[in-house]
């Protein structure tokens, strides 16, 4: 523990504002301070919003020492400090392990902030001295999951229950959880599930499903995960003959309307759509785009397709076009598990 406290004690330390001890403040209280951070954050003017965030966090408000942590911890922007994320973190999980779930406005910032040290702990942060330990990772994450039930923490943990990094190796379990997270919307697991779906790992390949699913994970993907997310869809799309394109149209009007779930999203740059930004494109220079609806709105109207067109066996073209609602449940739900204990 002595590392985790030191790396804390460093990164609070570099923290004080320059005009702490000047005998006076651009802000009139610490509600101000947090008032202007704030309203900063949310327009994406981080250069704005430190100073003020800075101030309200030497005083102990909390949610000043967590948005500053989203700031240094965000990978995309021009103020990345790891260093200083882990120890805001850090420090927001040790005085406050005990909120109540149930009762405490900030118990979901708990639950994201022990996430955020569980992806920390795991990869290890050279700067500070801290060594990659998937144990500890795993200890954080069962507590963001179980007790504050923060669904990246999930994530994150089925994809280890996968793999038996930091824990025992559980299939079940971990194909459970992606499941669960991807009827509740969750792009990530959706993504991520999608293509396991379609290499056929842990699971029989389902490429039409494989489509479905990804195509409903980028409507649904936050910006901070987008490029990922949408690399798995280039991956799947392009390697998607004409069938089972067909086959995922009539998946995605359905899946759509019962696990879709539109991110709040902030430009944060000012500058909206970017003109002339690189367009996707396979091997052949197909251009990716979305699935393309053939025929009525729900792509039901168009003629079937020819074997010799790629049309799959119709038991195949049942399920897709029939009930796929429970395609998706069967995947995971079925399986008589339960979540990781704390």
């Amino acid at each position: 523990m002595r590392i985790f406290r030191l790396a804390l004690a460093v990164g609070l330390a570099v923290l004080a504002p320059a005009y702490a001890g000047a005998g006076t403040t651009p802000f009139s209280s610490v509600n101000e301070a947090l008032r202007q951070g704030m309203s900063a954050f949310n327009g994406g003017y981080y250069e704005i919003a430190i100073p003020a965030l800075e101030f309200a966090a030497a005083e102990n408000e909390f949610m000043a020492e967590y948005y500053l942590a989203r700031i240094y911890a965000d990978n995309t922007g021009a103020h990345t400090d790891h260093s200083k994320a882990y120890a805001l973190f850090q420090r927001i999980a040790d005085e406050h392990i005990d909120a109540d779930p149930d009762d405490d406005p900030r118990a979901p910032y708990v639950g994201k902030s022990l996430t955020a040290l569980a992806g920390y702990v795991l990869t290890g942060l050279p700067e500070i001295g801290l060594r990659p330990d998937p144990e500890r990772a795993v200890f954080y994450l069962k507590n963001a999951s179980t007790t504050f039930n923060d669904e990246d923490a999930q994530f994150e943990l089925a994809k280890l229950q996968l793999r038996g990094e930091g824990m025992e190796t559980n299939i079940p379990l971990g194909k459970h959880w992606l499941s669960i997270l991807s009827q509740n919307g969750h792009a990530g697991a959706q993504a991520f599930l999608a293509d396991l779906l379609w290499r056929g790992r842990y699971m029989d390949a389902d490429r039409p499903r494989a489509l479905a699913l990804i195509s409903i994970a980028v409507e649904n993907a936050p910006p901070q995960d987008r490029l990922w997310i949408e690399d798995i869809y280039q991956n799947i799309f392009c390697g998607a003959g004409e069938g089972i394109r067909r086959q995922a149209t009539g998946i995605v009007a359905d899946w759509g309307n019962r696990y879709g779930r539109k991110p709040e999203f902030r430009d944060r740059s000012g500058l909206g759509p970017l003109a002339g930004a690189p367009v996707r494109t396979c091997q052949n220079g197909e251009e990716v785009g979305p699935i393309p609806v053939l025929g009525g709105k729900d792509g039901f109207d168009s003629p079937p397709l020819t074997a010799e067109q790629g049309a799959e066996p119709p038991e195949t073209r049942a399920l897709s076009y029939g009930t796929v609602a429970p395609g998706l449940r069967d995947i995971g739900t079925r399986l008589k598990t339960q979540p990781p204990q704390r």
